[in-house]
């Protein structure tokens, strides 16, 4: 007969291991976007204003115009206007981007108050055509000031078919 003997001590427990530093990833910063169409759309609506010489197509938030575009009827001339922080003491930069168009313009200062940068189109340029049919929106950047991607609502072509 054998007596029992006792179990054997359990083996001490193996040490932990030290944690495992895991380096926080970076947040997530979305690319810079290279495509001025893939812009976010400039916050606002199109209004079509009819005055005695000229018809308008004004852009802009309640009580906030950042753009318009202009027909002077007795000139059959397009005006494209954009509002800028300071009144400009020399001609200025304006490009304006369309789905199949880019162009470089010369924005000249306009006279009086509020300060504004104005650039002066044939009613017949290819550039409005450009405006107008363009894919849903169209780019109007100032040097100096932020882009705006406005859309390319019937208010812009009614008034560049007004000076037709």
């Amino acid at each position: 007969c054998q007596t029992p003997q006792p179990a054997p001590p359990a083996p001490a427990p193996a040490p932990s291991p030290p944690p495992v530093t895991r380096p926080v990833p970076p947040p997530f910063i979305m690319a810079p976007t290279e495509n001025w169409i893939d812009r976010p759309q400039t916050a606002g609506d199109w209004r079509y204003v009819t005055e005695p010489a000229e018809t308008l197509a004004v852009f802009g938030t309640r009580g906030a115009t950042q753009l318009v575009i202009a027909c002077d009827l007795g000139t059959r001339r397009i005006g494209i206007v954009r509002p800028v922080a300071t009144a400009p003491q020399r001609d200025i930069a304006m490009r304006i981007r369309t789905e199949t168009t880019s162009r470089a313009l010369s924005a000249q200062p306009a006279s009086g108050p509020p300060a504004r940068a104005v650039v002066t189109l044939d009613a017949r340029d290819p550039l409005l055509d450009a405006m107008a049919i363009t894919r849903g929106r169209f780019a109007v950047e100032v040097e100096g000031e932020p882009g705006l991607y406005v859309p390319a609502w019937a208010e812009v072509t009614r008034v560049i078919e007004d000076c037709r």
